[in-house]
């Protein structure tokens, strides 16, 4: 990691924390559901995805605390995909992130309901930012729809699930991944340059750049899973291999997929010589997405 990356990093990684669990902590709900909400919210993580939403922010030099909120509520899409993706009826997962799931310690009754009041409150908090104007905050919620809903991370999660039934092609499993994966890393640097008022052709180059780095994302998931341990990972190493689910790797062998991996990292990089501005921030997410660890 560069020092300018990891200088970003230090210093909005608290800030996001401090505005994400003082949204929840403030709601009127029973005591043992915000408990359930704030035990998945700070379990960890590296919250790229609100990190996202303000480095693109700063690239169009806008410091605005409605860049936080923005943050905030889609780490809470996030987090509450996680709590499902974890449930017995789902992947059924013991540990996320070195600790043990929702529902192993609330129970999935809880747990379920802790994810469903995570995904409704990000829109509410949408909705309440007073420095917005209207016609945006009606267009971040939109998008966040969109991008969280049948038409991305649910509909992609659905044609997860039939996969795990057949081997799919690579133009498959890339729609999978393009919705599962990508809609919400999409909705995180389109929503900065919402906030920003970047122009369509700056707007495009980044939704450009944000299709592949969710490829990239996912494809060194898919590597992490066969090179990682499950110390690493927080997460059960080996689990795509032992169920033998679609991944990269096993359609394009592991040499195929770090390829592919460097091809997607490469054409990220191109999306952005297409912004007459200062993009070597964003430029050096790209690389730490594609050479992170967990």
């Amino acid at each position: 990691m560069t020092n300018q990356l990891k200088q970003f990093i230090d210093d909005n990684l608290t800030r996001i924390e401090a505005e994400l669990y003082d949204l929840v902590e403030r709601i009127n709900a029973p005591e043992i559901l915000k408990e359930s909400m704030l035990y998945s919210l700070k379990a960890g993580g590296k919250r790229i995805r609100p990190l996202f939403v303000l480095a693109v922010c700063d690239l169009f030099h806008n410091k605005q605390q409605e860049a936080l909120t923005v943050g905030a509520a889609v780490e809470m899409i996030h987090t509450y995909s996680l709590i499902h993706d974890d449930l017995p009826s789902m992947d059924n997962d013991d540990m996320r992130r070195g600790k043990p799931t929702n529902h192993v310690v609330f129970g999935e009754a809880l747990a379920t309901l802790a994810g469903d009041a995570l995904n409704t409150l990000s829109f509410g908090v949408l909705s309440r930012m007073e420095n917005v104007d209207p016609h945006k905050k009606v267009e971040l919620i939109n998008l966040l729809s969109i991008a969280s809903g049948a038409e991305g991370m649910v509909g992609g999660q659905i044609l997860d699930i039939d996969g795990e039934s057949r081997r799919l092609n690579l133009p498959e499993l890339e729609n999978v991944h393009i919705n599962k994966t990508g809609a919400i890393l999409r909705f995180s640097i389109e929503s900065g340059a919402v906030l920003s008022d970047a122009t369509m052709d700056e707007r495009k180059a980044l939704v450009e750049y944000a299709h592949h780095i969710g490829l990239a994302f996912q494809i060194q998931d898919d590597i992490l899973d066969i090179v990682g341990t499950s110390e690493e990972l927080g997460k059960t190493a080996g689990k795509d291999v032992e169920s033998q689910k679609s991944t990269y790797p096993a359609l394009l062998s592991l040499e195929g997929a770090k390829a592919k991996l460097e091809e997607h990292y490469g054409l990220a990089v191109s999306a952005l010589e297409k912004i007459e501005k200062n993009t070597s921030l964003l430029e050096e997410f790209a690389s730490y997405i594609v050479k992170r660890n967990n």
